[in-house]
């Protein structure tokens, strides 16, 4: 005789599809996305381990600078190219407000032509100078260090700019779609299930596959809603849509990003001296002492030169994030200053877009923001193993007998 079963209720025409979907993508673009969640989780640290591994060139540690005068910048560079002798000019400066920190100099070039990352930069190096000597303290290739080959394998796999984006951004579009799809298969019919899918209930289960299974389940689901911020920060960089879309949302409908260019350079050339980059230099320190730094490009010709309408500084305010910013622009010639563009002076969808890339690597409130930043890149990168560890396991079911 038969033993009577009882059989579920068969899933909605919804859940059945999300099912289908999740399925598929997953088994697609798997790999993939566990390639940019795992590069995405190395790199939310890359500060606090620059900082520890660069603690005695990051301060130049020169004695009674109270009595001492910081070198002219032009006479900084020149003394910084005899001593790396790079074939390349020194493209811009990174200049700390606090005294005791170290000039940043910089060599990066791109060419348009490149198929890859590494054809794509000839150089990308980093000098840290003692600005009261002009002593090059220590001088790192960017281009091959770690970091950098991590941050540029989540941002196009290590492919072309202009289309590699595309190539990372296309997977992470699909992601979503999963994160979605996955919260659909979770969401429980009633109270009781529900219960059980917000904590793992191991202490009777010995079977690795109900583990893997709400590994799967009940990770995923608490790093979902985070998952889809990171993702959405991060289609922001392959999809101009997306940052357009962002900004007419957060400004409230405004379809024109603030456009300063029509803000130019008057004075003539002859005007423009040796000074003139220390006068600018001069200004922003006087005007902003409490900010973290600023940058100052050098104004030499570079392998994809375009249009500068104006001379243009951003000013850092912080030191762990790059949201809270300012804005100057200078006549190039004479060092005057022509605007200000403050934090108080930007609408709220400015702000969301100065912000996204903090928010998307978890700087925008520190270290607890980057810790979670971490956790979450990590159950993402799981998400596809145990998700393919799954289907693996129901695929190899052996087929129940009946009596």
């Amino acid at each position: 005789m038969k033993k009577k079963h009882h059989h579920k209720n068969k899933p909605g025409f919804f859940k059945k599809w999300s099912s289908k979907l999740h399925l598929w993508f997953g088994l697609g673009i798997g790999f993939l996305i566990f390639i940019i969640s795992i590069t995405g989780a190395l790199y939310v640290f890359k500060d606090e381990v620059e900082n520890l591994t660069r603690k005695d060139v990051i301060y130049h540690h020169e004695q009674n600078i109270e009595q001492k005068q910081i070198l002219p910048i032009r006479v900084m560079e020149k003394a910084v190219a005899e001593q790396v002798k790079e074939k390349y000019p020194i493209h811009w400066v990174n200049v700390p407000i606090d005294k005791k920190m170290s000039y940043m100099f910089f060599w990066y070039e791109h060419n348009t032509k490149g198929w890859n990352y590494f054809d794509e930069f000839p150089v990308y190096k980093q000098a840290y100078v003692n600005p009261y000597t002009g002593k090059v303290l220590r001088v790192y290739d960017e281009k091959n260090g770690f970091f950098n080959i991590v941050k540029m394998i989540h941002w196009s796999f290590l492919l072309k700019q202009d289309w590699g984006t595309y190539v990372v951004g296309i997977p992470v579009i699909i992601f979503v779609i999963m994160l979605i799809t996955g919260i659909v298969l979770w969401w429980p019919k009633n109270k009781a299930a529900r219960k059980q899918r917000f904590s793992f209930k191991w202490k009777n289960i010995k079977s690795w596959k109900r583990k893997n299974y709400d590994l799967h389940n009940v990770l995923g689901f608490y790093a979902s809603i985070f998952a889809l911020i990171f993702s959405i920060t991060g289609l922001f960089y392959a999809f101009f849509v997306v940052q357009a879309m962002i900004y007419v949302i957060f400004s409230g409908g405004e379809t024109k990003y603030p456009d300063f260019s029509h803000i130019k350079t008057k004075a003539p050339i002859e005007l423009r001296t040796e000074g003139t980059l220390d006068k600018i230099i001069s200004t922003v320190k006087a005007k902003y002492p409490d900010s973290y730094g600023f940058a100052i490009d050098l104004g030499h010709e570079h392998m994809d030169d375009h249009e500068h309408p104006n001379f243009e500084v951003y000013v850092k305010h912080l030191s762990y994030s790059y949201h809270k910013s300012s804005s100057l622009i200078f006549d190039e010639n004479s060092g005057e200053l022509l605007h200000t563009h403050d934090p108080k002076d930007k609408n709220f969808g400015e702000k969301v877009v100065n912000a996204n890339y903090d928010i998307h690597v978890g700087a925008i409130l520190g270290l607890p923001t980057k810790i979670i930043a971490f956790i979450v890149s990590l159950i993402c990168a799981s998400l596809p193993v145990t998700g393919f560890m799954i289907w693996w396991g129901r695929r190899k079911k052996k087929p129940v007998k009946t009596a």
